[in-house]
């Protein structure tokens, strides 16, 4: 499989993941909002600064997967609030099992940043995201007063590939990185070629995921692991572009404007189990899309909300069930 095709990267793509991607190596604190200087990127950082780590702790349960991924020595991770997303700590469903495996300690719970714990973990590399819920960048200039190096990712604006590549070069785990990948790829490409999706387009659809509705993007990451999976993904019709509350991978619009959203002859649920495609098939607003009427409304899985080594392989397997 094409890499271009799963990850949508243009020519660009390599200057645009070092231009996410900020190392911060012991002993030096940057002003806020400077750009690193040229060694301190992360392809030259460990060579010019820093023994590759040891003793990685990450402070982003969104990352943290991905670090397991390239067999990064991660000792220990931040755990979200426990749902039907997580086990019973906290960690992230799809790669809470490696985790256990590999003996990974909750660093703190709930995201609630404890910087005593980061310390106390003797890190000599802490992973932290630059957005999100679980984002601690506005801790770093403390962090880095008490020694601890840091590397600062942006997981809204780069595929997981893009961000295993950038730390498998930080920790040495170069290699571990590109083999990950391409197992990624050739489970994709296997799967592909294993099922026969329809000739009409799709949707993806966030459906009441936390109190808001939102279609995905024709260039989010679902719709590209889609497409490699050989489907068409139609995004949100530009009549309704004025209606749209807020946009990242999907765009975010009201519940009455749902129905008109949705143009794709079957639907894609994020973040859904089959409870919550029942309640998109009960729901009176959308009874008379098409893939309502025709009961082509099929579940993404309760892993796909952010796509990663392990949620993407959960995610392609959820497919091909609907679709062998």
């Amino acid at each position: 499989m094409n890499r271009l095709k799963l990850a949508a990267l243009g020519a660009a793509a390599a200057l645009a993941v070092l231009a996410c991607f900020a190392w911060f190596p012991r002993a030096a604190v940057p002003v806020a909002g400077a750009a690193p200087h040229t060694s301190d990127t992360p392809a030259a950082a460990h060579a010019d600064h820093a023994p590759l780590p040891r003793r990685i702790v990450s402070t982003s349960p969104s990352v943290t997967g991905i670090l397991l991924a390239i067999d990064a020595p991660v000792v220990a991770t931040a755990a979200t609030t426990p749902s039907r997303m997580t086990d019973d700590k906290g960690f992230f469903s799809q790669w809470a099992a490696v985790a256990d495996k590999r003996g990974v300690q909750v660093l703190y719970r709930n995201l609630q940043f404890d910087i005593e714990a980061a310390i106390g973990a003797s890190p000599d590399l802490l992973v932290a995201s630059a957005t999100g819920a679980d984002s601690v960048a506005q801790h770093r200039t403390e962090l880095q007063a008490q020694g601890v190096p840091m590397v600062v990712v942006d997981y809204s604006s780069q595929s997981w590939q893009d961000i295993a590549t950038e730390l498998g070069r930080i920790t040495g785990h170069a290699k571990q990185a590109a083999a990950a990948i391409a197992r990624f790829d050739a489970h994709v490409a296997q799967t592909a070629a294993s099922i026969t999706p329809p000739a009409q387009p799709a949707s993806i659809v966030a459906y009441n995921l936390a109190g808001s509705y939102s279609i995905a993007r024709a260039a989010s990451p679902h719709a590209r692991l889609l497409a490699a999976l050989g489907f068409k993904v139609e995004g949100l019709p530009p009549a309704l572009a004025a209606q749209v509350t807020r946009a990242s991978d999907f765009e975010f619009i009201s519940r009455e404007n749902l129905s008109a959203a949705i143009t794709g002859d079957s639907v894609f649920l994020l973040g859904a189990s089959q409870g919550d495609v029942q309640a998109f098939l009960d729901d009176p607003l959308l009874a008379n899309l098409p893939a309502v009427a025709g009961r082509r409304v099929y579940p993404l899985g309760p892993t796909s909300f952010r796509i990663d080594y392990y949620s993407g392989q959960q995610m392609v397997d959820a497919v091909a069930s609907h679709f062998r």
